[in-house]
């Protein structure tokens, strides 16, 4: 017989910063998601950048979680590169009102990449010289601006700041109803949850629809 979780909500914390070593957090959420709350709010502080290697470790982590785990992220600062893509795995998401995103174009080329099926064996790699040789950690935040573009239109939007309206615009976040389900979670009260999600689940859905649409309209 299956033991149901009594994990109503947990906390966990990131502090962004471009130096030091993430793993220990890393294998922190591991462990948390291991618990199979349901409920983990994610609370992204500090300025600066997650390295794109670090983000898409957070990334594998929270793919592993239990489908019954609802993933709420909470930025208090402006984020950029790889800390947007962090904030934008979760479900439902808050950020401060006046905070914005960030995240810079790559360098790479679609020429810097081996295919697969590719005429690599054929095909010549361009000259460059010691200055301009390809770093392996580009190709990982070429993967984080692919994840980012899910969300939003990485090549209309790379480079500028997106600011809260815009975010709303796209149906990524919406602070009253994300409120409203964490005050249904910390009541303990599972119908209540459940009906909170089933909810936020339809009009994020209706929210991206209408946001997909004005972008064909353009």
């Amino acid at each position: 017989m299956k033991k149901k979780s009594r994990q109503g909500r947990r906390r966990f914390r990131v502090e962004v910063r471009s130096w030091g070593n993430y793993v220990e957090r890393i294998a922190e959420l591991d462990r948390a998601l291991a618990k199979k709350p349901r409920v983990l709010q994610i609370e992204i502080v500090g300025t600066g950048e997650i390295p794109a290697d670090v983000a898409l470790r957070f990334r594998a982590a929270l793919m592993e979680r239990s489908p019954r785990t609802r993933i709420v992220a909470n930025a208090r600062s402006s984020l950029q590169g790889g800390s947007v893509l962090l904030w934008l795995l979760s479900d439902s998401r808050t950020i401060r009102d006046d905070a914005r995103l960030y995240f810079r174009r790559t360098t790479l080329s679609e020429d810097d990449e081996v295919l697969e099926n590719g005429v690599w064996n054929k095909d010549e790699p361009r000259y460059r010289d010691s200055y301009s040789e390809i770093d392996p950690d580009e190709g990982d935040y070429a993967r984080v601006l692919q994840l980012i573009n899910e969300f939003l239109p990485v090549k209309e939007m790379a480079g500028r700041l997106i600011g809260v309206p815009v975010l709303r615009q796209f149906g990524l976040i919406e602070n009253e109803k994300v409120d409203n389900f964490l005050l249904a979670a910390f009541s303990k009260s599972p119908e209540l949850v459940e009906r909170s999600l089933n909810r936020m689940d339809r009009q994020q859905v209706q929210r991206r629809q209408k946001a997909h649409a004005r972008q064909m309209r353009r």
